[in-house]
């Protein structure tokens, strides 16, 4: 059996870089880790090969190669779904199809493709080709039960051209035990916190080191601090394995606020080699905060907890929301002081998207007040999926308020400045060729070629880093080179919106 995994492509959006990955010589952010980990539940008999259309084209070649296709995908990688699945039918090939995208139920608008594997893929796929195998596949595929991820394979890192990408991506968990009404992982993954254990995770990042790779690693869990105890357990086992190979590895993760009340935590995240944390923060708000059942954030002093984990040594990028029903007439002005005191360099501000499976979701279904549109899945890319109390000229304009402010060339400088006063790094990241080469392209093409504000600030934030900071000299290259993204993103959606409006 000769099976085709695909990625398809993701639109260009906060979180993919692509405006700035020529200058760090990639082509991809992250790894497609769920293909890659259903690559390993197939049969060892299969061939198998993968195709990342953010780093390369998909040929009618190899299409023909393959008996059947798979896919796996998010929401926001649907008008790409389309297209691979229409060029497989036209060939003649059977396409299998996985994912969040149609774990949502928006499925029934891909009745055409074969097979829909549903759910988590450990439990259904293994189902499936056993039908196939026998001759005797059902359509569809779906399971209430979670999986027990001790038992999940090691992923298939040998199928990926690592050079294309600029972080891999491994998981621990999965499920988060918080139940925020906006959010859709209870309704994909559970509140119950599944974890592998220590010595798995290890077996993981001995595969992905045999592997050739060294760099980032972004651990892709819904919360990686569900469970304090289980994870300090896992970083002992990492810290120990960091260390005995002169830390290959630069880690990631997402976590809620109360990591800054466990110092123990934050002390073994950084002997583990982890640099920094992705919170979702939402707002300041303490009344919108309980109301969309946020409450680890209600009852603690936002900017004191991140000012404690920047202070403990690790870098905060956090996600902000507008737009909920509880927002005061004041909240723009809040949530711009707030990022800009936070020192929060990388702040995803969007507006409150209603996901398919989430609390949220149902009850403005219930209130009539849904809007029938493209779902893209994603919530900084101005599309608005329910009419809010506010009126939808006031939360476009404050919006962009609030984007156009923090990410203006000036503010955005300022932001890194507010965020090395407080950030106090513990492990000092050794400069590698890969850094050297990224600061010389950054020069050519923010320093050099590069025509408005940007220029300007990329080199006062450059001299501030050589004269005054050398310190956090690749923080401040870092976040330099993330302005012209970020610069491109509020050009995007500032064109969105006035197309709408």
């Amino acid at each position: 059996m000769k099976a085709l995994l695909v990625n398809p492509l993701l639109p260009l959006s906060f979180w993919n870089f692509k405006s700035v990955l020529k200058i760090i010589n990639k082509r991809v952010v992250y790894v497609p880790l769920g293909l890659i980990t259903a690559a390993a539940v197939m049969p060892g008999n299969w061939e198998i090969k993968l195709v990342d259309l953010n780093a390369e084209k998909l040929t009618d070649e190899m299409i023909k190669w393959a008996n059947l296709i798979f896919i796996s995908a998010m929401i926001v990688q649907k008008e790409s779904v389309r297209k691979i699945i229409d060029r497989a039918h036209q060939l003649g090939k059977q396409v299998v199809v996985g994912g969040p995208l149609f774990h949502h139920g928006v499925d029934k608008e891909f009745i055409d493709v074969d097979y829909h594997i549903l759910n988590e893929a450990e439990i259904t796929l293994p189902r499936f080709i056993k039908d196939f195998e026998s001759g005797k596949p059902q359509k569809i595929y779906r399971s209430d039960k979670k999986f027990d991820i001790k038992k999940t394979p090691v992923p298939r890192w040998d199928l990926l051209n690592m050079k294309n990408y600029a972080s891999m991506s491994l998981q621990f968990s999965r499920g988060c035990p918080f139940n925020c009404e906006f959010c859709d992982i209870p309704f994909l993954h559970g509140q119950q916190y599944r974890t592998k254990t220590p010595s798995q995770m290890i077996r993981e990042f001995s595969a992905l080191y045999a592997n050739g790779w060294q760099g980032r690693v972004f651990i892709a869990d819904d919360n990686f601090i569900g469970n304090s105890s289980q994870v300090k357990n896992l970083l002992r086992k990492i810290a120990a394995w960091q260390k005995s190979r002169s830390y290959p590895f630069v880690l990631n993760a997402q976590a809620s606020i109360n990591l800054a009340k466990d110092e123990e935590l934050m002390r073994l995240m950084i002997e583990s080699g982890f640099k920094g944390v992705f919170i979702g923060i939402e707002t300041p708000d303490s009344n919108t905060l309980r109301k969309c059942s946020k409450y680890q954030n209600s009852n603690v002093n936002l900017l004191e907890a991140i000012r404690t984990i920047q202070s403990n040594g690790l870098e905060v990028s956090g996600g902000f929301i507008v737009g909920f029903d509880s927002d005061p007439e004041d909240i723009f002005e809040r949530q711009i002081q707030f990022i800009q005191e936070s020192g929060i360099v990388t702040a995803m501000i969007g507006i409150l998207y209603a996901l398919p499976g989430s609390r949220l979701h149902e009850r403005l279904k219930k209130e009539g007040r849904l809007i029938e549109t493209i779902c893209v899945g994603s919530n900084t890319d101005a599309v608005l999926t329910f009419v809010p109390k506010m009126g939808i000229s006031t939360l476009y304009e404050g919006y962009m308020s609030v984007v156009n402010y923090i990410y203006s060339p000036q503010n955005y400088y300022e932001r890194i400045l507010n965020f090395i006063k407080y950030y106090k790094p513990v492990n000092q990241h050794p400069l590698k060729l890969a850094i050297f080469v990224a600061f010389l392209r950054s020069i050519i093409y923010l320093g050099i070629f590069n025509k408005g504000k940007i220029k300007l600030y990329y080199w006062k934030a450059l001299l501030q880093a050589v004269l005054f900071k050398h310190k956090y000299f690749c923080e401040i290259l870092e976040h330099a080179i993330f302005a012209y993204h970020f610069q491109k993103q509020i050009e995007l959606i500032s064109t969105e919106i006035n197309h709408k409006s």
